[in-house]
């Protein structure tokens, strides 16, 4: 356990960019941030239980539509009323099945608390630099970077992804 706290603790430390990350993905392949410049990244928490669920669609449309300039990836996270208790097997079934998913979805991680994930972590700190106290408050919030890789903004759980207060960074 001291082990895996300390690489994961090197790895946030060594973490410059949101380049630097690699995390798993449902399937057990591997998600490079890396592979992702020049491109605005979504990373969104998400959860299968939750009355934001339904957002999963308009994430999927978002995606489709521009995906030659954005990537979204979805991390289950079961942070919040215990909303996201699938393993990650049946959490990419349930995408699959009932929204169509096809954008990345990473493996159940925790977006908050002792155990935050390092990826997690680094854009809970991006925000602060930007003023934003503790952003992650629900499922489904939404961190946009941009091209390079930096924090645009954070956009509420309740917002949905096809609304014009998302579509006015993509037009």
């Amino acid at each position: 356990m001291k082990t895996l706290l300390l690489i994961a603790l090197t790895s946030f430390l060594l973490a410059s960019s949101i380049y630097s990350f690699k995390v798993t993905g449902l399937s057990g392949e591997t998600i490079d941030f890396s592979k992702f410049k020049g491109k605005k990244i979504m990373i969104v928490n998400t959860a299968s239980k939750c009355g934001n669920t339904p957002q999963y669609a308009e994430l999927e449309q978002l995606y489709e539509k521009y995906k030659n300039k954005l990537v979204i990836i979805g991390f289950p996270a079961n942070n919040f009323r215990e909303q996201e208790p699938g393993t990650n097997a049946e959490i990419q079934e349930f995408c699959k099945k009932n929204y169509g998913v096809t954008f990345p979805m990473a493996e159940k991680v925790s977006v908050k608390g002792d155990d935050i994930a390092p990826l997690f972590q680094y854009l809970v700190d991006e925000a602060k630099k930007q003023g934003i106290e503790d952003p992650i408050k629900w499922n489904f919030t939404k961190f946009l970077l941009d091209e390079k890789g930096n924090l645009i903004t954070v956009i509420h759980n309740k917002t949905k992804p096809m609304s014009e207060e998302v579509l006015k960074y993509f037009n």
